[in-house]
């Protein structure tokens, strides 16, 4: 669904009208909006009757104790939620916090599901068409799922094999590899969408949604070929926030939805969505004597710590070290029990 044009929604109540304020003053990105103005809220519930406005540095301690014992909040969420609350306080609403006192999220290492390339190649073979593509081209690239959603034309260059990534993960950009074998099918797949482009100009279909700013400086680039989705939906549908019907790119939950299909199908016995194939890029990268900082670069990652954990996930981890069982010698495997 497209956001809302920001005329529309400058919120309700006065804390919120001027979170929403300072936010666009500061230009921060939508989504970093809607994540600020959710905790903004869920804050305002927990104080309630008592106006954000009046709230002080003990109320959000407790809240964000709250989120850690009995919501059992992860660090990440605690944190964005640290985050979100010392804005909205102090740029929004004026109120210095000083030093907080919360207790901590509990650190939890959670080890990504990766799979072996023969169980990828195994899901790949349970789909077809353009699903089968955005799966392919979501593992050999190693983008998340809202990246590969949203690319667009002008996103993919064949001929040097890169595809770009426009707005990720904190709006930051970043090139990653197109895998050479896939050159063939979507060279294919850019056929086809020339020609789809030219059935919606003829039957007069707006033109692809684009970022508000993008859409007022330049009014009339949705229409043209190189602004369209890589992965466009079936058929044009009604954005019941705009009221404007036009062609989107293919929804996040139909592409889950097959993924998970075609792995129950293939037999696979882990939890399969599409992000699996992003922990799977990764961690075979490793595998075949990738640097972990151009893993790291491609990812797009902050850090390179966040990296780091694909080294839990490799096959041999450490420097192929071998297991004390594999050097037994001959071993026969005893029946297994009836």
């Amino acid at each position: 669904m497209e956001p809302r044009p920001a005329s529309q929604d400058m919120g309700g109540p006065d804390w919120e009208r001027a979170l929403v304020g300072t936010i666009r003053l500061q230009g921060l990105l939508s989504r970093t909006e809607d994540t600020y103005r959710s905790w903004a809220r869920r804050f305002a519930a927990f104080i309630a009757p008592r106006s954000p406005y009046a709230a002080t540095a003990e109320e959000v301690g407790a809240f964000l104790t709250d989120l850690a014992v009995r919501s059992r909040a992860s660090p990440s969420s605690q944190r964005q939620a640290l985050n979100a609350l010392v804005f909205f306080m102090e740029k929004s609403l004026g109120r210095a916090l000083g030093e907080l006192d919360f207790k901590r999220a509990y650190p939890k290492l959670r080890v990504p599901i990766v799979l072996s390339p023969e169980e990828c190649q195994r899901v790949f073979n349970q789909m077809e068409g353009t699903t089968r593509l955005m799966a392919e081209l979501m593992y050999g690239s190693g983008v998340r799922l809202m990246e590969l959603l949203r690319l667009r034309v002008q996103h993919l260059d064949l001929d040097r094999g890169q595809l770009t990534v426009r707005s990720g993960k904190r709006d930051k950009d970043r090139i990653t590899m197109i895998p050479q074998s896939l050159n063939n099918v979507l060279s294919r797949q850019f056929e086809r969408l020339r020609l789809l482009h030219a059935e919606d100009v003829k039957a007069g279909l707006p033109g692809v949604w684009l970022p508000e700013g993008l859409a007022k400086k330049y009014q009339r680039a949705g229409e043209r070929w190189e602004w369209q989705w890589f992965f466009p939906s079936r058929e044009a549908s009604l954005d019941s926030t705009t009221g404007i019907t036009r062609r989107h790119h293919t929804s996040d939950g139909a592409f889950q939805n097959a993924v998970r299909k075609a792995a129950a199908r293939a037999g696979i016995n882990k939890r399969v969505t599409p992000h699996v194939f992003r922990h799977s890029f990764a961690t075979h990268l490793l595998e075949s004597g990738t640097d972990l900082r151009t893993v790291q670069e491609l990812m797009g990652h902050d850090s390179i710590e966040t990296t780091q954990i694909y080294l839990h996930c490799m096959r041999k981890p450490g420097l192929g070290v071998k297991s004390p069982f594999d050097q037994l010698g001959q071993w026969t495997p005893p029946p297994l029990d009836q």
